[in-house]
């Protein structure tokens, strides 16, 4: 958590070769060299290290914002609209065509990378620069919260915990107004998207996910229990040494209602990325995070009323809404065996491999923190359990009669209007001078399938200089 998106790259693109601009001359090259720098941001991102990646990030989406003007007064010229007090006039001259690979998508090729889509209209080409945006805000938050599950140094101090938290949180609320923003400009198309990836209901689906992951942020800022699981667990911790673990009494039932109505943006998210007949169909490890956020938040929610059962000295129903998040989490509470067990050496290879994805950085979270949960209601319905046998007594009710009194969710978080980016004023005067130098960014440049071919061209052993002198055409061997 959050999902671990793949950011789209995309060919090369003159504005000069389909837009002209009798006020503004300058400004389809201006357009062009900051598309350029954004295509080479996505190019150099896609082939760093995933250790590397979270620290580009930043980079990244200040290019993006910085191109976006542009685009935008190129998109508001078509319509003679104004800027700063200034009237644009830009004229089509030709229909505008590029190539965005997408990374949401189903890959009709499993175990090849998805091919390009075509894209023969500005608006659409926004669509994608937008989403990009919104996908990168997401990887930034995902970077901010990477340090709380690392186990191989100390853990964070509570201040840092909660600073991380909050950053995460932001960079989350600023995607889902990305999202939203994209969602509301497609509505106002009558025309059918080139792919899957910026359809209405996916921007839509986008945003709620934000919107849900961002809820679920606010909960874990207060929530001590997974901070104590990932402490006992952390080989470096020493404070147990001198200290037990601190664990203040939660305002259960608001963080409850908080988990429902993060679990309803996340069923909503899901039920928009649903394969329907004769449409397109999303990326399987997408809609299963979907699913598995949902079944996430509702067990959350379980827990926190389990807690809040547990503070009023009701044991009994502690554990069995306890049982009840152990279900929405679509596992089978088993009694406890002494010696070897084969699901138990199942549970901890499980275990060390997403450690082992932590440590690396590389798509952890992929269960949308259902092992995390597992854990922390483990812990709890051990200690209760024990509790109940030796002192309470308490009978355990029914897991369907308690999921039958669940209420409804309470939002805290709200989509805030996304503001674009606008040229300043002085920006625009200097653009309605003709422009100093030819429009070159069209398709001469090499594309990222040309870097891959040709990264492979010279053979092994070759001699230096005697690559032309090999049959290099072909990947494929011949005898």
């Amino acid at each position: 958590m959050p999902f671990q998106f793949a950011l789209p790259t995309t060919s090369a693109f003159s504005f000069s070769s389909s837009f002209a601009s009798e006020s503004h001359p300058s400004l389809p090259l201006n357009a062009s060299t900051h598309r350029g720098v954004v295509r080479d941001a996505l190019k150099k991102y896609k082939r760093l290290p995933p250790s590397s990646q979270g620290p580009n990030l930043p980079s990244l989406i200040s290019n993006i914002n910085t191109y976006l003007p542009y685009v935008l007064a190129i998109d508001a010229g078509l319509g003679r609209a104004s800027q700063q007090g200034e009237e644009i006039n830009v004229v089509l001259t030709s229909t505008p065509i590029t190539e965005w690979r997408p990374t949401i998508s189903e890959n009709p090729v499993p175990g090849r990378e998805t091919p390009r889509t075509k894209v023969q209209s500005l608006e659409y080409d926004l669509f994608f620069t937008l989403s990009t945006l919104g996908y990168a805000y997401t990887l930034l938050a995902r970077y901010s919260l990477h340090p709380l599950y690392v186990i191989s140094s100390e853990p964070l101090s509570a201040q840092a915990r909660t600073t991380a938290i909050t950053t995460a949180t932001k960079h989350l609320l600023d995607a889902a107004s990305v999202h939203d923003y994209l969602a509301r400009r497609a509505e106002a198309l009558s025309t059918t998207p080139p792919c899957a990836d910026i359809a209405q209901p996916t921007a839509r689906a986008m945003a709620s996910l934000a919107l849900a992951e961002a809820t679920l942020l606010a909960v874990l800022k207060d929530d001590p229990y997974p901070a104590v699981v990932s402490q006992d667990r952390n080989d470096n911790d020493r404070e147990w040494m001198y200290r037990a673990p601190e664990i203040p009494k939660v305002r259960a039932h608001l963080f409850a209602r908080l988990c429902l109505a993060a679990a309803d943006h996340a069923a909503q998210a899901s039920s928009l990325c649903q394969p329907r007949k004769g449409g397109w169909k999303m990326n399987e490890g997408l809609v299963q995070y979907l699913e598995d956020i949902r079944k996430t938040c509702r067990a959350k929610a379980c827990r926190f009323f389990g807690i809040d059962a547990e503070l009023s000295g009701q044991t009994g129903n502690a554990i069995g809404w306890l049982r009840c998040s152990l279900q929405e989490l679509g596992i089978v509470p088993k009694e406890a065996k002494k010696g070897l067990s084969l699901s138990r050496m199942k549970k901890d290879w499980s275990e060390k491999r997403e450690d082992k994805k932590i440590e690396r950085g590389t798509n952890w979270g992929s269960d949308a923190g259902k092992l995390e949960e597992t854990r922390v209601i483990e812990m709890l319905e051990a200690k209760w359990t024990k509790v109940n046998d030796t002192m309470m007594t308490q009978p355990i009710p029914n897991g369907a009669t308690l999921l039958a009194s669940l209420p409804s969710g309470r939002d805290l978080h709200t989509i805030k209007p996304f503001q674009p980016p606008a040229l300043t004023r002085q920006s625009l005067e200097s653009m309605r001078a003709l422009p100093d130098q030819a429009d070159d960014y069209g398709g001469d440049q090499p594309s990222s399938d040309d870097d891959e071919r040709t990264a492979v061209g010279t053979p092994v052993g070759a001699f230096p200089g005697t690559s032309g002198s090999y049959r290099s055409e072909s990947t494929r061997s011949y005898y």
